[in-house]
């Protein structure tokens, strides 16, 4: 399968700014290009490439004053398959678990395991540990948590999306992971493309997804709070603790978000 991935994205701002950008594939799925990911600057700015401390592909630019408009559009390949699942997968004892794991059985800025841990015991403690767990988890965050772009709030945490039961996808991931992270299970949040890939049409507009991935019988495998099924053609574009590490953009000064496209769709020919 291929899959035709892009977006076009506006900032105004007011005198000279720094920007970090967060919006090329993973590294992961960089061999699964088939068109370079080039992002254009209008009015053209330079641009310096780097990898972050998770492996994340990140843009350092300056917008000057005014309206900095980016876009790109690439071609990737893409199995055709649905995440994958193991349901017999088991939980690694923290004694076991790669030090890199770590990090993630922690709280977080968006992630209050502090607030949440008791819930999550009384909640899942009685459970089966392994991939039965986290499922669980995943189906009480799908439920408990009502959708609504309407009511979309960038400074939500998970405690709050637990106690407001309202969110969008961030706050899925958010609640979820931290629930995982409470029971011991590493988890770490994701965001990139998901588009309407083997799924009935959707109406609302395309725009980046979140999910998170769960460390398990030695590996890391993808749910999604949110949706709460497989789903294709997911393209993570970064991973972090939160949504804090993986911010599209982030601006060291005032910015306005002018415009905002995302595009994601299976090419065919």
């Amino acid at each position: 399968m291929l899959i035709r991935a892009g977006y076009d994205i506006a900032l105004t701002v007011q005198s000279p700014t720094p920007l970090v950008l967060m919006l090329e594939v993973h590294p992961d799925r960089e061999p699964d290009l088939m068109t370079p990911q080039i992002p254009v600057f209008d009015p053209p700015v330079p641009a310096q490439r780097y990898l972050d401390g998770f492996g994340n592909r990140c843009t350092r630019v300056i917008a000057p004053g005014g309206t900095l408009r980016t876009t790109m559009s690439f071609l990737i390949a893409d199995s055709g398959l649905p995440d994958r699942q193991m349901p017999m997968a088991r939980e690694v004892p923290v004694g076991d678990l790669p030090t890199d794991c770590l990090v993630f059985l922690l709280g977080s800025r968006y992630c209050e395991t502090d607030l949440l841990s008791q819930t999550a015991w009384s909640l899942f403690g009685h459970l089966l540990p392994g991939w039965s767990r986290v499922q669980a988890i995943v189906d009480f965050v799908h439920h408990h948590i009502r959708f609504d772009y309407g009511l979309a709030r960038a400074t939500r945490s998970a405690y709050e999306a637990y106690n407001e039961r309202v969110g969008v996808c961030r706050d899925f991931a958010h609640l979820a992971v931290t629930l995982c992270r409470c029971m011991n299970i590493p988890a770490r949040y994701c965001t990139g493309y998901l588009g309407d890939i083997g799924i009935p049409p959707v109406d609302d507009p395309m725009d980046f997804s979140a999910w998170f991935e769960v460390w398990l019988d030695g590996q890391w495998f993808t749910f999604d709070a949110r949706h709460n099924k497989p789903r294709i053609g997911r393209i993570v574009m970064a991973r972090g603790r939160d949504a804090t590490d993986v911010a599209l953009t982030t601006s060291f000064g005032p910015a306005i978000l002018s415009g905002f496209t995302v595009t994601t769709y299976e090419e065919t020919y």
